[in-house]
């Protein structure tokens, strides 16, 4: 099965940046969507942004625009989201999933990290 790993999350002042990373192990994802979610507390997880593995398209969600990437390198099986000009709302634990193309549902999950912004 797809294994997932996430990090790269952590503590950031209002306006600062991290970058996450989600580890992908088990095949190439040449016919695979991968996603950042993230959820914070008493909140439902929410979308934030997808790449299709093969070609590179990106999609987000419209509160992250101008503000997070999302991209992937095909030789390290990894996906990252580099989040700039963080705000506390941004709080959140973030996750990385992925589906393979012909699902409409996310059914590998990682772990989470934590992104913690303060004031």
């Amino acid at each position: 099965q797809v294994q997932l790993v996430e990090s790269g999350g952590g503590l950031v002042q209002a306006g600062g940046s991290l970058r996450l990373s989600c580890a992908a192990s088990g095949r190439t994802f040449s016919n695979y969507y991968m996603a950042w979610f993230r959820q914070a507390p008493g909140k439902e997880r929410e979308f934030v942004a997808a790449i299709k593995w093969s070609g590179g398209s990106t999609f987000y969600a419209d509160f992250v625009k101008g503000r997070f990437t999302i991209a992937r390198d095909n030789a390290k099986n990894t996906v990252y989201l580099q989040m700039n000009s963080l705000k506390p709302e941004d709080t959140a634990v973030y996750y990385c999933a992925a589906r393979i193309a012909t699902i409409s549902h996310y059914n590998y999950w990682g772990q989470g990290t934590q992104v913690t912004v303060s004031s």
